[in-house]
């Protein structure tokens, strides 16, 4: 194949550079496409998608790489290949619209005006099952548009003006004001109506660990726990079981840590194997605020074997954090052609060669491994897991113990041994998958968030370091103290892509959990001046709630105010709780406003279908509920500090806010009851003392370590 070299070569995404040697003629997003669409009235071809996705791989080898539809894409269509979220956003809401479904790679046609006329995810290159090829959806696509490009022309207008409509739809008034209680109860019973029982998770295969919504369950037991109900106690139920049950199965990567995407099956056997950092950092949080719950070891340990992951393989040197691994990987150095899950599964003799027959069998009894594997051919499509094993528990220490004729202590030091033994081998003698040194704004805010979690339950103070170097990362390459502005991203030096709207809310979210952890006021001051620039660029001032891009971007043909959640919570649900912190921290009754004005422009979302939008109703729940505010004070060198601050960080809270009462400080200068608690301690020779305040009223103060830990109970 000759080679050939497109524009994409000058990009910086992986994603994108990916396909630059593609024989298709492909344009980033961009003016000189949409020029060249215009001048040679041709539609155009958008390709979504990101650097670690499986099917993307797939439609690339098959039609992307292929000479033959390379020449039908190149002669009829003006080819954009891109991962802008705003771009994706807008195109994928059409596609599930049009289509009922969504996911990438995400594959549709637009008139040169950049309206969508068609729209759907992958396609084989040939014809099959009486469905259309990529080839001859092409080739049908360009005898259209040739012969009646008015009609094309005229319902590409209309479906973006159908699109418009809907997402900018105002609205409608309720008959009653939003009873935040009922909204969330009617939340809750949807989620336990789709409840697996026995495997966890909710609805079939396949299944995604679904961080938000499990995250919506733990808020709702802690809102509702002193009431004691049944309903409360159950919402807890299901996400630890939920979690336990991911934690036990293929979806976890036993042997090198972390979590893949999502299970092919309901029990969480068979993987998707790509890792996402957006999971990582979500199911981290997840994990800390499960163990500080409950105080059970397992939720530790999977809290620490996330953070050995996401610092061994996706840790930039200076502090940041890579997008993903791939899924696709060569079983070895000497092959060419990538294999789903190369780099994670094992065949039964590799398993005795590496750790020998005893040790072997045991790992086998406890992963549930087979001679000729335990992947069931369904979950097996493209025939790359034949006597293959992916590990997944399939029983109890106890019950290998008894099966090896072992005691379970010997049993856990053998499954400890042999996960060692594994990795080094998979380490030294595998090839690695690609990984997407992409380091996202958002993502990275999202991690800082579970790293601070996780510091919150194992009190491990390297956890911080990782943590601090992160945000430290992102305001040194990523962020302009001039103007306050983001940037989207960075690989090899920042992208020019500005940010978007969960760059800001999420590392918003980031500093005010650092602070809390850390006392570091400049993380408080760079949140205030990120927010003010959020409001400036995203805020909807006419029906409130925030935009996903600016005004500014005028090759978005509709800005969407999103709600509902996807792999990630929506960004008006962070930016929610956003508002509320910072509007009890600073005294700031401008961004309460904001918070009620968000509320109310997504309240009919609120009232008819709550259940797609949890993160959102879980920030629902923090307004009506208030803030539950610890302000510690008092030297910080002396013990006793270290000990309330410790016992504060110890307690999970949904609506836990911590503050350090220091007379001078930005904090100070905006917040009068943190001030006059600082005046006060000052009064006392400094004495430690914490305070508990409640709708806008403070307690006693509190001088001895076991009470403060009733009052937080």
């Amino acid at each position: 194949m000759p080679t050939f070299t497109n524009r994409l070569i000058n990009e910086k995404s992986p994603y994108l550079l990916q396909h630059a040697h593609n024989p298709v003629d492909w344009y980033p997003w961009g003016e000189e496409a949409f020029t060249k669409a215009k001048q040679e009235n041709k539609p155009i071809f958008l390709s979504v998608g990101y650097s670690t996705c499986h099917w993307c791989h797939v439609m690339e080898h098959e039609s992307f790489e292929s000479e033959s539809v390379a020449a039908i894409m190149n002669k009829n269509f003006v080819n954009i290949k891109e991962e802008n979220p705003g771009v994706d956003k807008l195109y994928m809401t059409y596609v599930q619209l049009t289509s009922g479904q969504g996911g990438w790679p995400m594959s549709v046609f637009l008139t040169p005006d950049l309206n969508p006329f068609f729209g759907a995810s992958y396609f084989p290159p040939e014809d099959q099952y009486g469905r259309p090829g990529f080839k001859t959806l092409l080739t049908r696509i360009a005898r259209l548009w040739e012969t009646n490009p008015q009609k094309v022309t005229a319902s590409g207008e209309n479906m973006t003006q159908q699109l418009r409509s809907y997402i900018q739809a105002k609205p409608a008034e309720l008959a009653s004001a939003l009873d935040p209680i009922a909204v969330a109860a009617e939340t809750y019973h949807h989620f336990e109506n789709s409840f697996d029982p026995v495997y966890g998770g909710f609805g079939s295969a396949p299944k995604f660990p679904t961080p938000v919504q499990l995250q919506f369950l733990i808020d709702y037991y802690m809102y509702n726990r002193q009431k004691k109900t049944a309903d409360a106690q159950k919402a807890l139920e299901m996400a630890l079981f939920t979690l336990k049950k991911i934690a036990a199965g293929g979806i976890h990567d036993h042997v090198g840590s972390g979590f893949h995407r999502y299970s092919t099956d309901k029990q969480w056997h068979v993987p998707h194997f790509e890792k996402m950092l957006y999971d990582q950092a979500q199911l981290l949080s997840l994990y800390s605020s499960a163990y500080q719950i409950t105080g059970e070891s397992v939720f530790a340990e999977i809290t620490r074997d996330i953070i050995l992951y996401v610092s061994r393989d996706l840790h930039h040197a200076q502090g940041g954090f890579y997008s993903a691994e791939d899924a696709d990987s060569l079983p070895y150095d000497k092959l060419t052609k990538k294999l789903e899950g190369a780099f994670c599964v094992w065949e039964i003799s590799e398993l005795q060669d590496i750790l020998g027959l005893v040790n072997s069998y045991v790992v086998g009894v406890h992963y549930g491994c087979k001679e000729e594997g335990n992947v069931d051919p369904m979950q097996d499509p493209q025939n790359e897991l034949k006597r293959k094993n992916v590990l997944s528990e399939s029983q109890s220490i106890e019950e290998t113990a008894k099966a090896a004729g072992m005691t379970p202590t010997e049993v856990s030091e053998i499954l400890r041994l042999a996960k060692s033994k594994l990795w080094e081998y998979r380490a030294k003698v595998r090839p690695r998958p690609h990984r997407d040194e992409k380091i996202l704004t958002s993502w990275n805010g999202l991690m800082i968030t579970g790293l601070v979690h996780a510091y919150d339950a194992i009190q491990d103070e390297e956890i911080i370091k990782l943590a601090v170097e992160a945000a430290e990362f992102i305001y040194y390459n990523l962020y302009d103290p001039a103007t306050h502005t983001l940037l989207r991203s960075y690989c090899n030096g920042p992208s020019d892509i500005q940010g978007f709207i969960d760059d800001y809310c999420n590392l918003i979210q980031a500093l005010l959990d650092l602070y809390e952890i850390t006392f570091d006021e400049r993380w408080i001051e760079w949140a205030y001046a990120l927010q003010e620039k959020q409001n400036e660029l995203f805020y909807d001032a006419e029906q409130g709630g925030y935009f996903n891009v600016t005004v500014n971007d005028k090759s978005i043909l509709v800005r969407m105010k999103e709600e509902q959640d996807g792999a990630e919570p929506s960004a008006n649900a962070v930016s929610l709780r956003n508002l509320v912190r910072l509007a009890s921290l600073l005294e700031a009754p401008a961004y309460f406003n904001k918070a009620q004005e968000t509320v109310r422009a997504f309240r009919l979302s609120l009232s008819k279908f709550p259940f797609a939008i949890p993160a959102l109703v879980a920030s629902f729940m923090l307004v009506s509920n208030g803030q539950k505010e610890a302000s510690v004070s008092g030297r910080p060198t002396d013990p006793t500090m270290f000990t309330f601050k410790k016992i504060v960080s110890r307690v999970f809270m949904p609506n836990k806010l911590v503050a350090l009462a220091k007379l001078e400080g930005f904090i100070a200068s905006k917040n009068s009851i943190i001030k006059q608690i600082a005046e006060q301690s000052q009064s006392a020779v400094n004495e430690p003392a914490a305070y508990i305040c409640e709708n806008f009223a403070c307690g006693l103060p509190i001088y001895d370590a076991e009470q403060l830990k009733s009052a937080l109970a």
